[in-house]
């Protein structure tokens, strides 16, 4: 019964996001930023993406919600983001931060200690991600030095559980954790979704368009369900997406088109688990 529900709420919010087309605003990071806009308009999003505070306060108040990535920081980030995060909590407004290669620099984990007090809607990251910014944030599960390898995990989902369902209950929003099985908690439930393939570790910005994803799901549905649909459609279509073809270049092109005709029962049947915390 449990798993009936969310079903239905995942159909809801991927046939409202069609519906609506909900304006998403990201400042992500400039290595996969087209990938990001392609995979949110594949869904039924409208991208923006800017780099500006100004812009991004534009796109904070008139926008559906926000991404938030911090892959390839500039200078102007530094006051940029916390400054956009403050608008974004300010508003109400959801948001999604993807905290990537938390830990590798001291302005990085400025930055992110500095979104603790404005609480991100949904957090995406891979496990080392996950860890080590629930440690930069004091947070039961998490480790202050952080075994993140550049973008890349060298921890297991789920060891993540403990720092991902620590972070949900901190935000009151969710958290998603990306690998081989992904991992969704609100700090009550915890989901394992199922699917993907073995070529998103071969393309770049796989997990960042995750959370650009999961923004374009925030805007019309809960933190959970949002980041629960996102990880749904993105293990749906790239299970799919891997029989159809014989490398990474052309499963990134089939990825999307994957992305495109999802329907919104087959993104809700997409196998998954749910055990209450």
């Amino acid at each position: 019964m449990i798993n009936e529900g969310i079903q239905n709420q995942i159909v809801q919010a991927v046939e409202r996001v069609k519906r609506t087309n909900p304006m998403v605003g990201s400042i992500t990071n400039m290595v996969t930023i087209n990938f990001v806009a392609n995979a949110q308009l594949a869904l039924g999003g409208s991208a923006a993406m800017v780099y500006l505070s100004e812009e991004g306060e534009f796109l904070a108040k008139a926008g559906g919600a926000m991404y938030i990535n911090v892959g390839t920081l500039l200078p102007i980030h530094e006051e940029a983001l916390p400054y956009i995060a403050k608008v974004l909590k300010d508003l109400d407004k959801p948001w999604v931060l993807d905290p990537v290669a938390v830990g590798t620099g001291s302005i990085r984990s400025k930055l992110l200690r500095q979104f603790k007090e404005y609480k991100p809607t949904v957090i995406r990251g891979n496990a080392s991600e996950i860890i080590a910014l629930a440690g930069l944030w004091g947070l039961e599960g998490g480790e202050v030095v952080s075994k993140v390898r550049g973008v890349d995990s060298t921890d297991t989902v789920m060891e993540a559980k403990t720092a991902a369902v620590s972070l949900a209950k901190w935000t009151g929003g969710a958290v998603a954790v990306s690998g081989k099985t992904d991992l969704v908690t609100d700090g009550k439930v915890v989901a394992l979704s199922y699917g993907g393939s073995h070529f998103m570790t071969k393309v770049t910005g796989a997990g960042c368009s995750l959370g650009g994803v999961a923004a374009v799901y925030a805007a019309v549905a809960s933190p959970f369900i949002a980041a629960l649909t996102a990880t749904a459609v993105y293990n749906l279509a790239g299970s799919r997406a891997e029989k159809k073809v014989e490398g990474p270049g052309s499963f990134q092109t089939q990825f999307l088109d994957e992305l495109y005709k999802a329907s919104a029962e087959d993104i809700a049947n997409n196998p998954f688990e749910i055990e209450e915390v």
